[in-house]
């Protein structure tokens, strides 16, 4: 066994991974080829050695969960088994054939099961006896049971009669049992086809057809219907799986398109754009490094240097050991060809302007500056799982420097944010405009009318309310209209913005500027509750030795609270986030031009 220390596993953590910059005319390669090169990325399977067998002596220091105890969640246990079973089956682990391995391996399958009901499912949390929630727990128990078939150890047999029984079990769930979201149709059948390839049978793959027939829904934007990068990662990893057991490589073609639009939501640094996201996603901060796997597998199968540059990339994030290292052995030695070296590629074209229409999102990057646009929530704007409701229209970063968002509310009728219906990009502009309605009702006609009061509980015409009012055949008066335009010009990384809010006069506007925590502010006034305000001229925002600049300001109320509309704040509810605030205030007819670079 080749071994090496800590200093050196830390020497390779250090080596250069980037891979150069590729051209537009790679980025349009959607060929299908072998890698040209089938030599073993032995630096990167020491590495993922090294990082297994550390989390495989984490977990033999913790006591397993009681028997007694009920899990909620089988995830983290499943990810046990798959990684215990990695580092018992690999010929140049520490842990090779190690009997308390084994111990441990026998331990957690007797929890599984325990857990297990007789229908096959688990439990995830609220989800009870859930079907899709099974299929994530099987991805990790097939991958183990992959490597295990492998193992000749005899006292390994009883840890691998357990864990057919656990699959076959969860088979037939998966053969019958339902789902709540888009996503789930391709978790469940990937775990088909896992379950399948270690035990065939033609029900598995009947189940998978009749999934599939539904066809899998991606837009000309390279989105799926959720259009999230939690989630998007989950459905390309499905369909390889899929097109890998199944010999349907034409389920390749929707997860390099999905690979290309993901390249251009990524910053510099990992950071993934999800500000247009339909799923929980939208108000998180995630990292590309979820889609390694995913990158990996089609940089080998189509030779494209994007993806081969997007490996590397995710090869030097902090996040990598984490995510990938401690938990991914399983699946390389499950599927041989992720170990292939990646090869180096030429060019990929880091300065771009992109506009996705149907998302309404634009990404721009014009060397360390990288700029977001978004108008693309769904209206109306609901909160609820499976709708893009993100207040944010704007993200600026400079290398180091970030503006997390721009935002701008008003008090009007405290129907919350600025939502934009929709970009218009106009030569070098991008216009977004959203118009707000509010309404005052008059008295119900005579054949409308109840002695008793009693009227139909009914939702207001605006959606603002609810009451015992019969809004329906009420006629809508003195009905109040404000109108935000936004337009928004780039120069080579410098932003141009012209605000114009028209209405009822007097309302307070309000432009919300969040920077990353730890931001030094220089030029705005520091007011109540640590926030910023830029009174005029301009205002510099650093972080180390990257800056950025914004102005000139203006004023006029200091009124910052309470800016998420009712639906929010009935309930005590805010988007506000942490970070370093500066506001910028006028009042309707609101007129401001400012830069920021």
């Amino acid at each position: 066994m080749n071994k090496i220390s800590r200093g050196e596993f830390l020497k390779l953590g250090s080596l250069s991974l980037l891979g150069a910059l590729v051209s537009d005319a790679v980025l349009a390669n959607d060929g299908f080829f072998s890698a040209p090169t089938t030599k073993v990325d032995s630096l990167l399977m020491k590495k993922l050695l090294l990082s297994n067998d550390a989390k495989v002596e984490q977990l033999l220091q913790k006591e397993l969960t009681d028997s007694a105890i009920r899990l909620s969640s089988f995830r983290s246990l499943a990810n046990s088994i798959a990684v215990l079973s990695a580092s018992v089956s690999h010929s140049e682990s520490r842990f090779y054939k190690s009997k308390i391995v084994v111990e441990r391996l026998n331990q957690s399958a007797d929890v599984l099961l325990k857990g297990q009901y007789s229908d096959g499912t688990v439990d995830a949390g609220g989800n009870r006896q859930s079907p899709p929630d099974t299929a994530f727990v099987l991805e990790y128990i097939c991958s183990a049971a992959t490597v295990l078939r492998e193992n000749k150890q005899k006292d390994l047999d009883p840890v691998k009669v357990k864990l057919k029984k656990f699959i076959q079990n969860a088979g037939e769930a998966m053969i019958t049992g339902g789902v709540h979201t888009p996503n789930h149709r391709w978790v469940v059948s990937a775990a088909l086809a896992n379950i399948n390839s270690l035990y065939p049978d033609v029900r598995y793959v009947q189940r998978i057809d009749q999934w599939l027939a539904e066809g899998v829904y991606i837009n000309q934007d390279g989105h799926y219907s959720e259009r999230s990068g939690i989630y998007s990662a989950v459905i390309d990893k499905a369909l390889i799986t899929m097109a890998r057991l199944l010999n349907r490589p034409e389920l390749l073609k929707m997860v390099q398109k999905n690979l290309i639009t993901t390249y251009y939501y990524t910053e510099p640094n990992g950071d993934l754009v999800t500000v247009d996201s339909k799923r929980q996603d939208q108000f998180m901060d995630i990292t590309v490094t979820k889609f390694y796997l995913q990158y990996r597998y089609m940089a080998i199968h189509t030779g494209n240097p994007l993806f081969a540059y997007m490996v590397k990339l995710i090869e030097k994030s902090p996040d990598f050991d984490k995510y990938i290292l401690q938990d991914s052995l399983v699946e390389f030695m499950g599927d041989p060809e992720l170990q292939q070296q990646i090869p180096v590629s030429s060019n990929v074209e880091n300065d771009f302007e992109k506009f996705f229409v149907l998302s309404n999102l634009a990404r721009i990057r014009r060397g360390k500056t990288s700029i977001t646009l978004f108008g693309g929530n769904d209206k109306p704007v609901l909160i609820a799982s499976g709708r893009s409701s993100n207040p944010n229209f704007l993200m600026y970063r400079k290398g180091d420097a970030i503006l997390k968002y721009m935002r701008l509310s008003s008090s009007f009728f405290r129907m919350g944010y600025f939502s934009s219906d929709g970009i218009e990009k106009v030569g070098n502009k991008y216009i977004l405009k959203e118009t707000k309605e509010a309404d005052y009702y008059q008295p119900l006609a005579p054949e409308f009318r109840k002695t008793d009061g009693d009227y139909q509980l009914s939702e207001s015409k605006d959606g603002r309310f609810w009451n015992k009012m019969d809004f329906d055949n009420r006629v809508a008066s003195n009905i109040k209209t404000q109108t935000t335009v936004v337009e928004i010009e780039e120069n080579n990384g410098a932003l141009s913005l012209d605000f114009k809010v028209d209405g009822p006069p007097n309302v307070e506007i309000t432009v919300e500027m969040c920077f990353k925590e730890g931001t030094q502010v220089a030029g705005a006034t520091l007011g109540e509750k640590g926030n910023y305000f830029l009174k005029s001229g301009t205002a510099q925002l650093s972080m180390g030795t990257d800056a950025i600049q914004l102005g000139p300001g203006i004023c006029e109320h200091q009124n910052v609270s309470n800016l998420d509309s009712e639906e929010y704040t009935y309930h005590q509810g805010t988007l506000r986030t942490d970070g370093v605030h500066v506001y910028i205030t006028g009042f309707t007819p609101f007129r401001h031009k400012m830069t920021i670079s």
